[in-house]
């Protein structure tokens, strides 16, 4: 089969559409036909050298694909070749090709397409995860999502508005906040001109959820934005890794910190969480209340450029990487 292969690491340029050796599913895997995957920002780390695969996954790009079933693992019962699904992955999805744990499968929903359906593993694993069955956002709750206009922060505003949260959100631009009101954005905050506390705390009196990708430069902002028993879940660390925690404030406020990856979860801890989205968020993708957002696809053979679109950081949604043309 094909994959995408890293030469070295560093800028988009070194990825390469290479011919590589067909992976065998073991006990209690599938094999997927490949129809599409998605780029996550962990990929453009692991293309840098910053972010390897846990022991044991593929060393493929990749976190998340959607595809046919081509082939049971033994002791796989569940699932049949033929079927069409999408998967969460720890690696793997930039191939033609890919096995994946059974319990990290999900069926496409409702009427997505099947390349559609690369869009929704990864962003509805880990918004569900953090956002529902961790900070458990209620209804009549404040939702502040980071980054509104990415994979993330598109399925996160739709999911909040779901569960009858009102949704706040920051992004960069006039265009991209008009485009995070249409998804049911209650109120957008242009973090390049404005203070998202002081913007909360107007509108709302504070957000009782904030989902954070920004890490330790957000750190004390996050919690004086937050109100009494709130919850800051920090998924990403683009700005930086170390930062200061007032602690008198978050006891004042009896709130806490919280961060979470998914890729290096163990694999009852991706296949419970998997289970809980098929459970409960996939009757709300099934009716159309939350849509997989879509920004541009490009041929997987040309991730190179799919990767630079990420960097560019102009895309409203997901870049999904179509395995065949």
């Amino acid at each position: 089969m094909y994959a995408i292969t890293i030469r070295e690491p560093g800028d988009p340029d070194v990825l390469e559409w290479a011919e590589v050796a067909d992976p065998r599913p073991g006990p209690g895997e599938v094999l997927l036909e490949v129809a599409a995957s998605a780029v996550n920002r962990a990929d453009l780390l692991q293309r840098q050298g910053q972010y390897p695969p846990p022991p044991g996954a593929s060393e493929t790009l990749g976190l998340e694909c959607s595809g046919t079933i081509a082939e049971l693992g033994e002791g796989v019962e569940d699932w049949n070749v033929g079927d069409e699904v999408c998967a969460l992955l720890s690696g793997g999805g930039y191939a033609e090709k890919a096995v994946v744990p059974a319990g990290q499968l999900l069926p496409v929903p409702g009427e997505i397409d099947l390349l559609t359906a690369a869009a929704l593993p990864e962003v509805a694993c880990t918004v569900w995860a953090n956002v529902v069955m961790h900070a458990k956002l209620t209804e009549g709750e404040v939702l502040l999502v980071h980054g509104g206009a990415g994979g993330i922060g598109t399925h996160a505003i739709q999911v909040g508005k779901a569960l009858g949260a009102t949704v706040a959100v920051t992004a960069g631009s006039p265009e991209r906040l008009e485009s995070c009101r249409q998804l049911g954005a209650d109120i957008t905050i242009d973090y390049k001109e404005e203070d998202f506390v002081e913007v909360l705390k107007k509108e709302t009196g504070g957000a009782n959820v904030i989902l954070d990708n920004m890490g330790a430069a957000y750190l004390g902002r996050n919690v004086d934005a937050l109100q009494q028993d709130g919850r800051l879940v920090i998924i990403g660390m683009q700005g930086g890794v170390k930062g200061e925690l007032n602690v008198g404030a978050l006891l004042g406020k009896r709130a806490s910190v919280f961060a979470a990856g998914l890729r290096f979860r163990p694999l009852d801890q991706k296949a419970a969480i998997v289970g809980d989205v098929r459970d409960r968020l996939w009757p709300l993708v099934a009716e159309g209340l939350v849509k997989p957002i879509v920004g541009q696809v490009v041929p997987m053979a040309e991730a190179a450029t799919a990767h630079r679109i990420m960097e560019e950081g102009s895309v409203f949604g997901k870049v999904l990487l179509a395995a065949k043309s």
